[in-house]
């Protein structure tokens, strides 16, 4: 029988409040209870005075919820005012003004692109396994919001903790520490949002994930110029931008919007990459352009801006991405994967990662 709410409410009805003398969840105490599967998570808020007292109700409550068949059960005793875990919607409150550090994160860095299928979340998760690599402590915020793929390309599933119902505790797998919208719904189900809603998620990714100690936050952000974008820029600090392009001039178009735009935020744009490069057959050796050859580096040239590597379109780049192994961690002595470590040694000799 599967767990519901209702039966968790009903267990936890039979533990006592030792302070009121009704039970826990009449008494007011049980809050932000959130039932996934055969996990249970909720806080006993109470007085921190009286928390000696409250060790054996943590303890009895979380024994009878197993009774129920719970796999895992979490009960945490907390002094604050509860809240239900974040479910990243935007909270009013006052912000501060003007763009702000990320608490712990000493360089910030944006990975964009004009348009979207061009491979940016693909170079996002590499050259944050490659700064990784290079003894970096690195972190990925996935702020594609409407296609968020990152869970997927670094390995990584299950839904975040929130202790006390405020902070979010990231994920973290082949050296590098993650978060991802896609971690907090579930596989297949649309993120339908207007722009503040937007912009509340993106916020509480940045400032309220307990990103701990890193040397650079890469934020792998959606295709275009819009809500995401602007608020990035507005918010936080950022030391600079990454764009990324496929050499066609449809692609290039859009990309040239996109350094647009980030002069407009005045964000340094610390570089292009042009990926899906060149095609080597790997039967024959026959070297292709598919979407053509140049056209990146030849944008660079143009915008002054470095043209920071050229990735070749390669099947095992895109097998190791869905096999949760980006290249650089899967093959790292591969030809594929030195163009990622390259980027991460260039972006370390300009002391932004």
């Amino acid at each position: 029988m599967s767990i519901t709410r209702e039966s968790v409410i009903e267990a936890l009805k039979a533990i006592a409040d030792p302070v009121s003398g009704s039970d826990i969840v009449s008494a007011g105490i049980m809050r932000g209870l959130n039932v996934e599967g055969d996990t249970v998570r909720f806080v006993l808020e109470i007085d921190p005075a009286k928390a000696e007292a409250y060790g054996p109700v943590r303890d009895a409550s979380e024994t009878a919820v197993k009774a129920l068949g719970a796999g895992e059960v979490s009960a945490v005793l907390t002094g604050h005012t509860a809240k239900a875990p974040p479910d990243l919607k935007p909270q009013r409150k006052a912000e501060p003004q003007g763009p702000q550090p990320v608490p712990g994160v000493n360089h910030l860095i944006a990975i964009a692109s004009g348009k979207g299928g061009v491979g940016k979340s693909t170079v996002s998760s590499n050259l944050a396994c490659a700064l990784a690599a290079e003894g970096r402590r690195v972190g990925l915020l996935d702020a594609d919001v409407y296609g968020p793929s990152q869970p997927r390309m670094l390995g990584v599933s299950g839904r975040p903790a929130s202790p006390d119902g405020k902070t979010i505790l990231p994920m973290r797998n082949h050296g590098v520490t993650m978060m991802s919208i896609g971690l907090m719904t579930n596989e297949g189900q649309a993120v339908v949002w207007r722009g503040p809603m937007l912009i509340g998620a993106l916020q509480q990714m940045l400032m309220q994930v307990q990103w701990g100690a890193l040397d650079c936050l890469l934020v792998d952000l959606p295709p275009g110029t819009g809500d995401v974008q602007m608020t990035l820029a507005q918010k936080a600090k950022v030391d600079g931008a990454i764009v990324v392009s496929t050499p066609q001039d449809v692609a290039l178009l859009d990309a040239r919007k996109g350094i647009d735009m980030f002069n407009q935020l005045h964000v340094p744009v610390l570089g292009m990459i042009e990926n899906m490069s060149t095609h080597i057959c790997s039967n024959c050796g026959h070297e292709e352009h598919v979407f053509g050859h140049g056209g990146v580096a030849a944008e660079a040239a143009k915008l002054n801006v470095p043209l920071l590597a050229e990735i070749p379109l390669h099947l095992d780049i895109r097998l190791a991405s869905d096999g949760g192994a980006p290249i650089v961690v899967s093959q790292p002595d591969s030809p594929q994967a030195q163009g990622f470590r390259e980027v991460a040694r260039k972006l370390i000799d300009q002391g932004v990662a």
